[in-house]
C-alpha cells in the first residue's frame, strides 16, 4: 500500500476497501465565478478666450491697458496602467500538477477515461439543488480560462485522488468561486448519482472541514448508504492558490489522505506558480 501525502510518515489503512472493481472517475465539481463590471466616466469642460477682432480704424486711439491673467492648465495625474497579468497557459498549469515523484511509493498515474463512455453524474429533484447538480456536472467551473488535470492510483483498493487546476484571471474569481460552491453545497442536503456500468444510488452531501491549505479552502464529501454504490464515498477539496482554483477529489481514502493530498497539491502549485502562500 502507498505510504503518506504529507511528508511520506503516513499509512494508508489496510481495511479501506473500495466498492467497485475499477476507479470511478472524480466527480468534476466547479462553482460560478462572480464577474464584477467596474464602469467608470470622466470629462470636463473648458471655455475658449475670446477671440482677438481686428480693428478697422487706422487712427491710434489711446486705451488703457488692461493686464490679463493666463490661465493655467488644470494639472493632471498621468493614468498609469497596473501590470497586466501574463495569461497562465496550459503547460504551465500542467508542470504545477502532482508528479510520481510528489507521491508515496505505489501510486501510478490513471489515463482519464472519461472519452470512453457516458460520464458520471448527479441529479435531483429538489430545486434547493439545482445549482449543486449544475455545477457537480459541469467539465470546468464556469469562468475557468485555462485547465489542466491529472488522476492517481493507489492501487486497486485505492485510494483514487484526482487533481485540476483552473485559471480564473484574477484572486477575486477565485474568491467569488469558492462562496458560490459553499452555498450551492450548504443549500442542498442530498442528490442522485449515477455511474454508467455501475448503477445508481441516493447520496448525503456534507460541508465538512478541509484541509488548511490555499485561500478560502471548501470540502465536500459525497456518501451512498443504500442502492448499488452503497459504502461509496467521495470527498472533493478546492481552495485557491493566487489566480488559480486547484481542487482534489479522493475516492476510497482515509481523512489522512485527504489532507495529504490537498497540503502536498497545494505546496507543489505554489511553489510552481510563484503564488503567495495563506490560508
Amino acid at each position: 500500500m502507498p505510504g503518506s501525502l504529507v511528508g511520506n510518515d503516513l499509512s494508508m489503512p489496510e481495511h479501506q476497501e473500495s466498492t467497485m472493481a475499477t476507479p470511478v472517475r472524480p466527480l468534476a465539481i466547479a462553482g460560478t465565478a462572480l464577474v464584477l463590471t467596474l464602469t467608470g466616466c470622466s470629462g470636463g469642460s473648458g471655455s475658449a478666450g475670446p477671440s482677438p477682432t481686428a480693428s478697422s480704424s487706422t487712427t491710434p486711439t489711446a486705451t488703457t491697458p488692461t493686464t490679463s491673467t493666463p490661465s493655467t492648465p488644470a494639472a493632471t495625474t498621468p493614468t498609469v496602467a497596473p501590470p497586466a497579468k501574463t495569461a497562465r497557459t496550459a503547460a504551465e498549469l500542467t508542470k504545477a500538477l502532482l508528479a510520481l515523484p510528489d507521491l508515496p511509493a505505489g501510486f501510478s498515474i490513471d489515463k482519464d477515461s472519461a472519452d470512453e463512455g457516458p460520464d458520471v453524474s448527479v441529479s435531483s429533484k429538489d430545486s434547493r439543488c439545482a445549482r449543486l447538480v449544475a455545477l457537480t456536472n459541469a467539465d470546468n467551473p464556469p469562468g475557468s480560462k485555462v485547465s489542466a488535470g491529472q488522476s492517481y492510483s493507489g492501487g486497486s483498493q485505492g485510494p483514487f485522488v484526482d487533481e485540476s487546476l483552473d485559471w480564473m484571471g484574477s484572486t477575486a474569481a477565485v474568491r467569488a468561486l469558492q462562496q458560490s460552491f459553499k452555498k450551492a453545497i450548504t443549500s442542498c442536503r442530498g442528490m442522485t448519482l449515477t455511474i454508467p456500468g455501475e448503477g445508481r444510488s441516493p447520496i448525503s452531501v456534507d460541508l465538512v472541514s478541509p484541509p488548511k491549505a490555499g485561500t478560502d479552502p471548501v470540502a465536500v464529501r459525497f456518501s451512498a448508504d443504500s442502492g448499488p454504490l452503497d459504502g461509496l464515498e467521495v470527498t472533493m477539496v478546492t481552495t485557491g492558490v493566487d489566480d488559480v482554483v486547484l481542487a482534489v477529489t479522493v475516492i476510497a481514502g482515509a481523512p489522512e489522505d485527504i489532507e495529504g493530498a490537498t497540503q502536498t497539491a497545494v505546496a507543489k502549485a505554489q511553489k510552481s506558480l510563484g503564488a503567495r502562500t495563506g490560508a
